[in-house]
């Protein structure tokens, strides 16, 4: 009897101890077991039910907490709480926090609590509901208790970026637009969240309240430079005429990963504009046969029409002088696209015409639209000499044929002809003078008071008077859109020099001792000449180096009886035939060819 007494005081006693080691977490249930717990589940209160913080409010206390004491057994200060915050209806699974120790309430800044409310999402200026729950613990998170879920209205506030610029007026010009206009800067959006924020810059006409801004990427970092002429493109876009000032409203649009949404201030630039570079190109039924491009019809290679830089004609006139086959059919596009495109019939244009320009026979045209009026001309692509130093003299009508120039290539003329000293010049297209009109069919004439090099000016000054009296080699060059100029050299004489030449006296690449080819007029020179086989020659107008010269544009063929293009701007030299022999060498600069017979 006395054992079985002092077995059951054993087992009451170890009973004892295990209940009392035992660790409890009751996040779920509120009211305490009825015996051997230690503390109590806390109840949460809320000073205020709605909040609607404003950005003012980022510093200020919004809403405190308080809760009553778990009751553990131990020293309170060392008690562990942790308000937990959700979307209503969430379950806590991921929630936002703030831990305290040893105190029985607690605030939320704006700021703190818009931070809360941007990472689940919410929508700025919504109003929506958030769950608040509190967990107690001692401070190795032994014996956690739950307290009551509150349900607060809750209203996020635009935590937005201040958007500054380094400037606030820009006035943009051509010829300065790809220096910096200016530069935003704003700083940064949803201080304290922690996700991607995606910054774009938007903007709109002042006073259109951003209804349908446009937008640009403001990339990483807070600031973003542009030039005069993307600011100036983005006022054109804005309905801000070239040459006439306007005010664009900028913004700061701020996107986290959740899809909240702030904007910035907004910052008005006054905008003095300039007329851009619109550029014009055909594309046709003639590119792949001309060498512009494999495919016809295709405006990514269509060559430029060189813009009428004129005043009253810039981005209105363009013209080109270019060589079609025999029943070419082609339009005009606007840009390296089909987006606009002109076709029309009988001189006059149409946006999106389904009718194409056309030519019957092959030649030489120049081809001369207006983008505004919608009017073109096509008439015979020509140039040649006028003026009291050539012998036509200030007759445009005495021109044609007898002093024309040679059409080497699109927008490219080569001509040789005498010029009197001290007499000027100029070069024309017409057998007509300009009557001042800026039309389409207007004839147009070129000059400057510059030297050899310089760009040309349309139906305005004339070249100066040579200071000798001789023949001289003139060069029309438009193949640049953006810069037709003009070459001029003296054309006395021709030499064939290289290490292909077999006759007695001729050094290898020696100017002063090589052979003087004849001038036959036209911009032909001839020579009979025995050559060494697949040699290399080139052709000299001087009796030393650095005078002007002619190379090889044929890839270097060593044919016989085929004209081989040929081209001044460097390149590899001319070969001789495969067989030595005497054979006839015909350099025509009008043509642009070099022909071995």
């Amino acid at each position: 009897m006395k054992n079985i007494f002092k077995l059951l005081i054993a087992v009451v006693s170890l009973a004892t101890v295990v209940a009392a080691c035992n660790k409890v977490d009751n996040l779920y249930k509120l009211e305490p077991l009825p015996v051997f717990l230690e503390g109590v589940s806390p109840v949460l209160t809320s000073s205020v039910a709605s909040i609607t913080p404003l950005a003012a409010d980022t510093a200020k206390t919004v809403v405190t907490f308080s809760w009553t004491n778990p009751k553990y057994a131990n020293d309170s200060s060392t008690t562990k709480y942790v308000l937990e915050f959700d979307s209503a209806g969430g379950t806590f699974g991921n929630p936002a926090s703030k831990t305290v120790n040893g105190t029985l309430s607690n605030t939320l800044t704006g700021r703190e609590l818009n931070t809360i409310l941007l990472g689940y999402g919410y929508a700025v200026g919504v109003s929506r509901e958030l769950d608040v729950r509190l967990l107690s613990s001692y401070s190795n998170n032994n014996e956690r208790y739950a307290s009551n879920t509150l349900k607060l209205t809750v209203t996020p506030f635009a935590d937005s970026s201040t958007l500054t610029s380094t400037v606030n007026t820009v006035t943009a010009s051509l010829a300065t637009q790809a220096q910096n206009a200016l530069t935003f800067s704003w700083s940064p959006s949803f201080i304290g969240y922690t996700g991607p924020i995606t910054y774009t810059l938007q903007y709109d006409s002042a006073g259109k309240a951003f209804t349908a801004p446009k937008e640009v990427a403001a990339g990483a970092g807070f600031s973003k430079p542009f030039t005069q002429g993307e600011i100036n493109t983005q006022a054109l876009g804005l309905g801000v005429v070239g040459g006439t000032q306007g005010k664009i409203a900028y913004r700061i649009k701020a996107v986290t990963a959740l899809g909240s949404i702030v904007y910035s201030n907004i910052f008005f630039v006054t905008v003095n504009s300039y007329f851009p570079i619109v550029r014009l190109y055909l594309a046709g039924s003639f590119q792949s046969s001309t060498g512009y491009g494999p495919d016809d019809w295709t405006p990514g290679t269509g060559p430029e029409l060189i813009r009428d830089t004129r005043d009253g004609a810039l981005n209105d006139l363009y013209y080109t002088y270019i060589y079609l086959p025999e029943f070419s059919e082609f339009k005009i596009t606007q840009g390296r696209s089909w987006d606009v495109n002109f076709g029309g019939s009988n001189g006059n244009l149409a946006i999106g015409s389904p009718d194409n320009l056309k030519v019957e026979a092959a030649g030489v045209y120049r081809i001369t639209v207006n983008r505004t009026t919608l009017k073109y001309n096509i008439s015979t692509g020509r140039m040649g000499f006028v003026g009291a130093g050539t012998g036509a003299n200030w007759t445009p009508g005495n021109v044609f044929p007898n002093y024309a120039m040679g059409f080497a290539a699109t927008n490219l003329f080569v001509g040789l002809t005498d010029l009197s000293a001290g007499n000027q010049w100029k070069l024309i297209d017409y057998d007509q003078w300009d009557n001042g009109s800026k039309s389409v069919s207007e004839p147009k004439n070129y000059g400057t008071s510059q030297n050899s090099g310089s760009s040309l000016k349309i139906n305005s000054d004339a070249f100066n008077g040579v200071g000798t009296t001789g023949r001289y080699r003139v060069i029309w060059d438009g193949r640049n859109t953006d810069d037709v100029k003009y070459l001029m050299s003296p054309a006395t004489e021709m030499r064939l020099v290289g290490d292909g030449i077999n006759q007695a006296g001729v050094g290898d690449w020696s100017p002063g001792t090589s052979p003087q080819m004849t001038y036959q007029g036209n911009g032909v020179w001839t020579i009979s000449v025995t050559l060494k086989a697949d040699k290399d020659i080139k052709f000299l107008a001087g009796n030393d180096w650095g005078a002007f010269d002619y190379e090889d544009n044929s890839g270097q063929s060593n044919s016989v009886g085929e004209a081989r293009k040929i081209r001044w701007d460097g390149d590899k030299n001319f070969k001789t035939p495969a067989t030595a022999g005497t054979y006839t060498v015909t350099l025509d600069e009008n043509k642009q060819t070099v022909t071995i017979n």
